[in-house]
C-alpha cells in the first residue's frame, strides 16, 4: 500500500484556497498545468512509499503514539512558490511551523522504528501542492498572485495515516486518488 503521513486542511480553508486557485487557472498559460483538486489537498509530513502489510500495525501504533505526544497547533495558508523550475506550485503554512516541523520529524522517526524504509532526509518544506506540470514552466506570475494570500487560520488537531492510488487509466488530467486510512487525534484528547 503507498502511503503517507499528513495534515489534512478542513473543508472551510480547502474551500477558501479553491477561489484563489480557481483565479489562477484563468491565468494565460494554466491550461498546460496538472491542477490538483482541493479533495486532495494536504500537507505531506511523511511520504512512506510502499508499506508492506506485515508492517503496517507497527506504523500505525507508532503514529498513534506520535500524535498522543504532539499537542494541537495553530496552522494557516501563506503565500506560495515554487519546486523544480515550475514543476510543482504550491502554498506554504504560517503558524506554528515549529510544531508542523516536530510532527514531520516524529512521523518519520515513526516509520525507521516500524521498519519501513525511508528515503534520506531533507529538511521539511511545509507545502500544500496546488499544480504540477512535467516540464519546466515560468510560474511566477503565479507565485507572485499567491504572494499576499493569507487564509484563515485553523487548529490542527489530528494526523492522518493516507494511502495514494495513481492514475491507472492513462486519462489525460486524471488525478491520484487519497484516502485517509488512519486518524489520530492530537495531545491524546477525544
Amino acid at each position: 500500500m503507498r502511503l503517507f503521513a499528513a495534515v489534512l486542511p478542513p473543508d472551510e480553508v480547502r474551500g477558501e484556497l479553491g477561489s484563489v486557485i480557481d483565479g489562477l487557472r484563468a491565468l494565460p498559460g494554466a491550461d498546460g498545468m496538472r491542477w490538483t483538486q482541493p479533495p486532495g489537498w494536504h500537507f505531506t509530513l511523511a511520504f512512506y512509499g510502499e508499506v508492506a502489510d506485515d508492517l503496517l500495525p507497527g506504523l500505525t501504533a507508532r503514529l498513534e503514539r506520535t500524535a498522543q505526544r504532539t499537542e494541537p497547533f495553530p496552522l494557516a495558508l501563506r503565500g506560495g512558490g515554487q519546486f523544480g523550475r515550475g514543476t510543482a506550485l504550491w502554498t506554504g503554512a504560517e503558524g506554528d511551523l515549529a510544531t508542523l516541523r516536530l510532527l514531520a520529524e516524529r512521523a518519520r522517526a515513526a516509520a525507521r522504528k516500524a521498519g519501513v524504509p525511508m528515503e534520506e532526509h531533507r529538511r521539511y518544506t511545509a507545502h500544500l501542492t496546488v499544480a504540477r506540470s512535467r516540464e519546466t514552466r515560468h510560474v511566477k506570475a503565479y507565485v507572485d498572485a499567491l504572494a499576499d494570500f493569507t487564509g484563515r487560520s485553523w487548529t490542527v488537531e489530528e494526523l492522518a495515516l493516507v494511502r495514494s492510488s495513481l492514475p491507472v487509466s492513462g486519462v489525460p488530467g486524471e488525478q491520484p486518488r487519497y484516502e485517509a486510512v488512519g486518524r489520530w487525534v492530537l495531545g491524546g484528547a477525544g
